[in-house]
């Protein structure tokens, strides 16, 4: 009898779970024991950090995409559609075009959402910018390109959200591109954050503290939103008070599919163990990357190596084996210090980051890993 295995999402967890698992159980399908398919509402796979790179013009659109048939394995079955319930009892997945089907191991690789009707300031009724789709991307390009003096407030402004080092690297990128534009002294550029300090990771927070004061960036912390008056330019705190802006830029919130708490995966992100990234409430089920609420950040770093367990796990319960790879947090973040240098930092769950001081070369690193991800996402790297 075929083992049946299926990943939901083509993202970077996804597409990395899909392409390493026919390679560690490429004898099974080619005997017929195992089957492996890929679910994917689109035929086209993003790799969403080039979107940060888009409105500086250092990236184009079509430099974030390639056709999703392109990096999975041919070994690998792609199903386009979109799944519409897990029931966990039967082990089927409900697809809208597609009737049902089983699974006897199940990945769950949906990503995190941008939630941008729900931010305030961001929705459509809103004059806020963000990159992290295409059509965003490209408006704040527009936006930035024509800036020529003024207040420019970059917020997180809600948590958790991916890529946790993007609001440090646009805050510095936008100090360096001023500089280099000759309009700094023009820019009141101002930073805010929604907890007592400038960054989540604390080693983050005490390295970039007197970044920003070189750079004479003004910051605020334990700035939480309450509503955005788009018209007066003028963002409304819990705490009451005010900030004007004339431009306004940042991250949204985020959230998971509704899958997840529709098929009882979790109140919200998906529930799984840390270590073996099993679900928490059904056997056979696994979680990779954003979706899940494990304790580290939402980084394409931490999807690529829980992939890793993932699949050494997955593949000994095909093969009948106990599993014993386990997953202990791994991460790397780089860090854009500018339109030249850059940093980076790894840690685990139980390990404090130690961020490096920042280089060219590790500006450029960080510029090459974006051009081979695409050996990275069919599993080569």
């Amino acid at each position: 009898m075929t083992e049946e295995i299926v990943v939901i999402g083509a993202g970077v967890g996804g597409t990395v779970t899909a392409n390493r698992l026919q390679k560690e159980l490429n004898r099974e399908i080619s005997a017929g024991d195992v089957r492996i398919r890929i679910i994917s509402d689109t035929p086209q796979h993003v790799y969403k950090p080039t979107w940060f790179y888009v409105p500086w013009g250092e990236a184009e659109p079509e430099d974030a995409t390639r056709p999703l048939a392109d990096l999975i394995d041919r070994r690998v079955d792609i199903i386009y559609d979109r799944v519409t319930n897990i029931d966990t009892a039967a082990k089927s997945l409900s697809l809208s075009d597609s009737g049902s089907i089983p699974y006897d191991y199940l990945v769950v690789a949906t990503g995190a959402i941008p939630d941008i009707e729900g931010t305030p300031g961001f929705g459509a009724d809103g004059n806020g910018h963000h990159f992290y789709n295409e059509e965003a991307a490209m408006d704040l390009r527009a936006e930035l390109s024509s800036f020529e003096g003024g207040r420019l407030v970059f917020s997180v402004v809600e948590m958790p959200h991916v890529c946790p080092a993007v609001p440090i690297e646009f805050t510095m990128m936008a100090d360096a591109r001023f500089r280099e534009l000759g309009k700094r002294d023009d820019v009141d550029l101002t930073y805010t954050y929604p907890i007592p300090q400038l960054h989540s990771v604390d080693a983050v927070d005490e390295w970039v503290k007197p970044r920003f004061a070189d750079r004479d960036v003004t910051t605020y912390t334990d700035f939480n939103f309450a509503s955005v008056d788009a018209d007066a330019k003028v963002i409304h705190t819990e705490d009451g008070d005010t900030l004007s802006y004339d431009m306004l830029v940042g991250v949204p919130g985020f959230k998971p599919s509704s899958l997840i708490a529709d098929s009882g995966l979790g109140e919200s992100w998906m529930e799984v163990d840390k270590h073996t990234l099993e679900s928490d409430h059904a056997e056979g089920v696994f979680g990779v990357g954003d979706v899940t609420n494990i304790p580290t950040s939402k980084a394409g770093s931490v999807a690529h190596y829980a992939a890793g367990t993932v699949v050494s796990r997955v593949a000994a319960l095909a093969r009948g084996h106990t599993p014993r790879t386990t997953f202990d947090g791994d991460a790397i973040c780089f860090l854009e210090a500018g339109t030249d240098s850059g940093s980076h930092m790894s840690f685990q769950y139980d390990t404090e980051p130690v961020i490096r001081d920042e280089t060219e070369f590790v500006h450029w690193a960080k510029l090459a890993y974006n051009e081979s991800y695409w050996l990275t996402a069919r599993g080569l790297a």
